[in-house]
């Protein structure tokens, strides 16, 4: 177990983050990807584990996600969550997703990103909305779109959302 002064190198910002005691820059994987946590480590994959540049250890199903396969995941829980949202939400649905959605931003593993969506949600013009399905998952996929500007990832066609997340593609690919 690490001792409690390893928190002394953490930001004031990653110390209220409420994420864990024991998280610091040095042991935090999930804040980045894991070929640079590995690097941060100064340690490298033995070559029968270098298969390619763009497999990472987090693909392998039994390590920790790194910063890319915990985001990916969380996108496709939280556009899941929204393209299965009622229709028409009642005021406790409502007031419940607005919840879920603070504690989200709140305790999600990498401190910087959940600071930056809490910001992010915290701004008028993007505060939740979640009067229903058709809202929240435009909100959502708005939401996932400024990650990906700010990554510099391709942005979704928002109008497509029902497709990718509920329906699946018109072209049957989905079953």
């Amino acid at each position: 177990m690490e001792s409690k002064k390893n928190i002394e190198v953490l930001t004031k910002d990653q110390q209220t983050s409420h994420i864990s005691e024991n998280t610091t820059t040095k042991r935090c994987r999930i804040c980045m990807s894991f070929k640079d946590w590995m690097q941060q480590q100064g340690a490298t994959l033995p070559n029968k584990y270098n298969v390619s540049s763009d497999i990472n250890g987090a693909k392998w199903a039994d390590c920790p996600p790194d910063s890319e396969a915990l985001g990916r995941a969380t996108w496709t829980l939280l556009h899941t969550i929204s393209a299965n949202y009622p229709e028409s939400a009642t005021a406790e649905e409502q007031s419940e997703m607005r919840s879920f959605l603070m504690i989200f931003a709140k305790r999600y593993p990498c401190f910087y990103c959940a600071k930056d969506f809490r910001e992010w949600m915290h701004q008028d013009e993007n505060r939740a909305m979640v009067g229903g399905r058709e809202e929240l998952s435009l909100w959502m996929c708005q939401a996932h779109n400024e990650v990906n500007r700010k990554l510099g990832k391709p942005i979704f066609d928002c109008s497509k959302w029902k497709e990718r997340w509920l329906d699946g593609w018109k072209d049957g690919r989905c079953g």
